[in-house]
C-alpha cells in the first residue's frame, strides 16, 4: 500500500498509528508530500490533494482519515479499532474527536491565510468556542472518567486531536485545565504508535 502524507497532519496521524496498531505499516510505502502544491504527485492519484490518501493493494484510492482506519481495521490484524460491542459509543467518541481536529485544524488554516483577526469572524469565534465545549465534554466523558484506554478508533482520535491542540494551539492550555482528561491522555498514548508518529 501507499499512503500520501505530511509530518504536521493530524488526520494523517491517525492513519499511521492505525498502521501501526494493525501491524501494517510493514507493508505501507510513506510518500511524503505538499498537498497545496499545484505540481503534487498526490494531484495525480486523487483530485481532492487531499492527505491522508491510501492506495490499497488493489489499486483502490482511499480518501478520509476516518474511512481509511475502517478499511485498515477490516485487513490488518490484532485488536479491532471498531470492536462490535461498545461500536456507537466508540463511533460517538471518534466523532468528538474528529470534530475536535477539524475545529482545531481550521483555526490554524484560518490564521494563516486570512491572519489573526480571523478569530473575531464569525467562524472564528464558533471554531473557538467549539473547542472549549468539546474540551468540557471530553473531561466529562465516560471513557475518561472510567479509565477506558484501549486504543480503539475513538480514542486514537481523540488523543490525536488533543495532540494537535498542544502542538499547533498551545494556548488552550488544555493538559493544565482538564487534568482527568490530561491522564486518560497520557495513558493512551503511552505506546510506539504514538511515539513513532509525533507531530514535527
Amino acid at each position: 500500500m501507499q499512503l500520501y502524507l505530511n509530518t504536521s497532519s493530524p488526520y494523517a496521524r491517525v492513519v499511521r498509528i492505525c498502521l501501526y496498531e494493525k501491524g501494517l505499516m510493514a507493508h505501507t510505502e510513506l510518500c511524503w508530500c505538499d498537498p497545496w502544491a499545484a505540481d503534487s504527485e498526490l494531484l495525480k492519484i486523487t483530485p481532492l490533494s487531499r492527505i491522508p490518501t491510501l492506495v490499497t493493494e488493489g489499486g483502490e484510492v482511499l480518501t478520509e482519515s476516518l474511512l481509511i482506519a475502517h478499511y485498515l481495521d477490516a485487513v490488518g490484524e490484532g485488536a479491532k479499532l471498531l470492536p462490535t460491542d461498545g461500536l456507537a459509543e466508540n463511533l460517538a467518541l471518534a466523532g468528538l474527536g474528529q470534530g475536535l481536529m477539524e475545529a482545531a485544524f481550521n483555526v490554524v488554516i484560518g490564521r494563516k491565510h486570512g491572519g489573526p483577526d480571523v478569530d473575531e469572524t464569525l467562524l472564528g469565534s464558533r471554531r473557538l468556542k467549539a473547542i472549549e465545549r468539546t474540551l468540557v465534554t471530553l473531561e466529562a466523558h465516560p471513557s475518561v472518567l472510567a479509565g477506558h484506554t484501549q486504543r480503539t478508533l475513538g480514542a486514537i482520535v481523540v488523543a490525536v486531536a488533543l495532540a494537535y491542540l498542544s502542538f499547533r494551539l498551545p494556548a488552550f492550555e488544555w493538559p493544565n485545565r482538564f487534568p482527568r482528561l490530561q491522564a486518560w491522555f497520557a495513558k493512551v498514548a503511552e505506546c510506539d504508535s504514538f511515539a513513532l508518529t509525533a507531530f514535527e
